[in-house]
């Protein structure tokens, strides 16, 4: 099962996403909910901006995994954040975390800025879509 990645030329081309990602028909839907980087009642200080966000990415594909899925089978994601000047700063942690976890699959993304986020010093917190295929049995 593979996603066709919806790219217009019109566009431009996309660093780092995708503009759309189409399912295939026989996929089931599995919506991830807003994963955090950090347990909510964890003691001490909350990580930093690139080890959350690398902690909602894990968060994320374990959902996905449970699912019985994997990292080339998330299609959308939204990253809300709470400081975009720090997001722009930590590019590069943030692009060695994706890699690490995707490689070089990208989902269709959005990247919103928010006031704040419930859970105490969460900075990022990530929303899916996984398509997943039948399982095997």
């Amino acid at each position: 099962m593979t996603f066709e990645i919806i790219n217009p030329a019109s566009l431009g081309t996309p660093r780092g996403w995708n503009n759309g990602v189409l399912a295939p028909k026989d996929g089931r839907m599995l919506f991830v909910a807003g994963q955090v980087g950090l347990e909510s009642g964890a003691p001490g200080e909350p990580p930093d901006f690139a080890a959350q966000f690398a902690g909602a990415l894990d968060r994320v594909l374990t959902v996905v995994r449970a699912a019985g899925g994997g990292p080339e089978d998330v299609a959308r994601m939204t990253v809300y954040v709470t400081n975009l000047a720090i997001y722009r700063a930590s590019l590069s942690p943030l692009g060695e975390a994706w890699r690490a976890r995707f490689g070089t699959h990208y989902a269709a993304m959005a990247l919103v800025e928010v006031k704040g986020l419930v859970d105490r010093g969460a900075m990022v917190e990530i929303e899916a879509t996984a398509v997943i295929g039948e399982r095997s049995t």
